[in-house]
């Protein structure tokens, strides 16, 4: 029987940047004490929030070293390590685990667009050849690859594959998912404008951008969903609709590194190609963090 490595609302943390462009692992720290005080149930490092297609192999590993020590196994820590190169993403997912991970977040492969075998075979042979849960990511339209339900229903038989962050969009998709499964493979969410649909379905929390800006929101909804309340999910959850939404006006993670230095926070700059908002989306931005009361 296999046990959710979280449940609840784990943050898909951005990665802090000095004004030169390194890792600041002060600021990171800093940023995930202040997650924990604020009930957040997992941090997620290096993944699409965190900028994880620009950092190096070094780089990547220093910030899961970071969270890790950081977290001192207060909360799990589940460390991006997927790759379009599968024997890149075993050689990552080792080191990961050698730094003390709880969970590995696998993308499906980029641009060479596996097949639905090829799928099955690329995340089998990382998972034959580590000791640490995985959770697979699905999130086509960064990916241009999508994992079907039936595909699911395949990988959730190895041993080390846990779990899935579904962030298709896709509710009928992700039902049938669901159906497919065994009881024990969790689902999370992958978009903030959908944890209570997910979690109605039987999911058990979400990775989210959201919890960046408002931890205790984030929790406070997968929280009252995972405790069967789902009016008290539903209300929450379409109360805070519009800053979720906010947080994807631009690509992910401009927006919520945008909204975190205007609400103080020194996350630092983006690395190119991505680059900071418009003017008027950045005043648009402001507009709806102003409305929450969070500037």
């Amino acid at each position: 029987m296999k046990s959710p490595i979280f449940t609840g609302a784990g943050v898909a943390i951005i990665t802090p940047f000095t004004a030169d462009g390194k890792v600041n692992e002060k600021v990171l720290a800093e940023i995930i004490e202040y997650q924990i005080a604020h009930s957040t149930d997992a941090i997620v490092i290096c993944g699409t929030t965190g900028e994880s297609a620009t950092l190096d192999h070094n780089e990547h590993t220093q910030a899961i070293k970071v969270a890790v020590d950081v977290t001192a196994g207060r909360i799990p820590v589940i460390a991006g390590t997927g790759s379009n190169d599968t024997a890149y993403a075993l050689k990552l997912s080792n080191d990961a685990e050698k730094l003390g991970v709880d969970g590995l977040l696998m993308v499906t492969p980029y641009y060479n667009k596996a097949s639905q075998e090829g799928l099955i075979k690329h995340f089998n042979y990382v998972a034959d050849r580590v000791s640490t849960p995985i959770i697979l990511y699905n999130v086509p339209s960064r990916t241009g690859c999508e994992i079907k339900p039936e595909t699911y229903a395949e990988l959730a038989k190895h041993k080390m594959i846990y779990a899935a962050k579904e962030a298709t969009g896709n509710l009928s998709s992700i039902a049938k998912t669901i159906s497919l499964v065994p009881e024990d493979f969790a689902i999370y969410s992958g978009n903030d404008d959908q944890i209570t649909p997910i979690m109605s379905l039987g999911g058990k929390g979400v990775i989210s951008v959201l919890s960046n800006i408002l931890p205790q929101v984030a929790h406070d909804i997968a929280q009252t969903a995972l405790d069967g309340d789902f009016k008290k999910s539903a209300e929450l959850q379409l109360k805070y609709l519009e800053l979720c939404n906010a947080m994807f006006m631009d690509v992910n993670p401009i927006p919520v590194k945008a909204a975190m230095r205007l609400m103080g926070i020194d996350v630092g700059p983006l690395r190119l190609p991505l680059c900071d908002m418009t003017p008027a989306n950045t005043e648009k931005l402001k507009s709806v963090l102003q409305k929450y009361e969070l500037i």
